[in-house]
């Protein structure tokens, strides 16, 4: 199956969360801080990471934030006990893939993690374009006519999700399941804050793509000529 990397510093959450993840089939590593995590993830190769966001000295906020940096793009669960919209975006933000609310059930965090795999598995082209604007899914980089456009990887992988559904809209289930990896643990909401996000950043960078919203339905990507 998959080799997970678990950061963990509660002992006994973390031999239950291996214990659920060997049982299914994984190889699992368990580290209890943020350094350990990020000097694994250096020597080995993992597919798939859960971190704990109540860290001590380095929260996983700023581990999830450091493996980007570091180039490394393995899908991240974030775990925690904290619930607040605007923690679950700072986390987004800080290029988690996904975000569990304890307590939760190993069975749920297993869905998670084998949506996220399926998906990497899967594939897709490394190069998505429309219009001016080019999309590097290996390098994680968006570009339009050639100049960088900065995006955090929830607003890429947005961009992303519409440009390869394009013309056809998409409705904020979909993009919830396929960008936060559910569409029944986060309000719908948070979908609109993103698509505004990347409207701004579009529109500043002089692109000829805008996201239309489709009413009713959600949104779509449209080239203008």
């Amino acid at each position: 199956m998959a080799n997970i990397l678990v950061v963990e510093d509660d002992p006994e959450m973390g031999t239950l969360v291996e214990r659920g993840l060997v049982d299914e089939g994984h190889t699992v590593t368990v580290v209890t801080d943020g350094v350990s995590a990020l000097v694994q993830v250096r020597a080995h190769r993992f597919d798939a990471a859960a971190i704990d966001v109540m860290l001590p000295e380095m929260t996983g906020f700023e581990v999830c934030r450091r493996l980007r940096e570091m180039g490394e793009d393995l899908p991240v669960v974030l775990v925690t006990a904290r619930d607040a919209l605007d923690d679950r975006v700072f986390g987004l933000d800080s290029g988690a893939d996904d975000y569990l609310t304890k307590p939760f059930a190993i069975a749920e965090l297993n869905a998670r993690l084998r949506a996220h795999l399926r998906r990497r598995a899967a594939g897709s082209a490394t190069v998505v374009e429309a219009g001016s604007v080019r999309l590097d899914t290996i390098a994680v980089r968006a570009s339009v006519r050639g100049g960088d456009l900065p995006l955090s990887v929830k607003e890429f992988s947005l961009l992303r999700f519409l440009i390869q559904g394009s013309p056809a809209p998409r409705t904020r289930a979909e993009v919830l399941a396929e960008v936060w990896g559910s569409a029944d643990h986060f309000d719908p909401t948070i979908v609109d804050q993103y698509v505004s996000y990347v409207r701004k950043k579009l529109g500043a960078a002089g692109a000829d793509v805008v996201i239309r919203t489709v009413r009713g339905v959600g949104y779509a990507l449209e080239v203008v000529t």
